[in-house]
């Protein structure tokens, strides 16, 4: 681990909880308080340490994997591939897996999956950006 990876994982942990937030807590809070399957805001705050943890483990990963095949090419393009393909490896299978499981409306997990998948182009071009102009670690 040198340097930059450090100071790219924090910013990512960032990055991420801030996508969490807006998405979940925000855009999405309406439709999940509709569903009755999330946990009561008091009794999810007491949780909120695995939710940090869990974010700590996203970005690292997110960023490690990014930082071992980066390339010399165009960043941008790179990052959006990369988020795609992260969207693709998880986001989209997550979503449809509760959707089969759960009893989430079927709009609920477009809508995640949507905005997900949205969030996940957007960390791709952050690491990317991040990650301009150097080839793998």
């Amino acid at each position: 681990m040198n340097k930059k990876f450090l100071i790219a994982w924090l910013v990512m942990f960032v990055a991420y909880m801030a996508c969490g937030i807006v998405v979940h807590g925000v855009i999405l809070k309406d439709d999940y308080a509709a569903t009755g399957l999330m946990r009561p805001e008091e009794e999810a705050q007491k949780l909120m340490h695995l939710m940090i943890l869990a974010h700590v483990f996203l970005a690292g990963a997110f960023t490690w994997i990014y930082a071992r095949g980066v390339e010399n090419k165009p960043w941008l393009g790179q990052g959006l591939r990369f988020g795609l393909a992260v969207a693709f490896l998880a986001v989209i299978p997550i979503y449809t897996i509760y959707y089969v499981v759960q009893p989430t409306p079927g709009e609920l997990a477009v809508k995640q999956i949507v905005f997900d998948t949205v969030c996940t182009l957007i960390l791709g071009a952050l690491v990317a950006f991040l990650y301009r102009g150097q080839s793998r670690a």
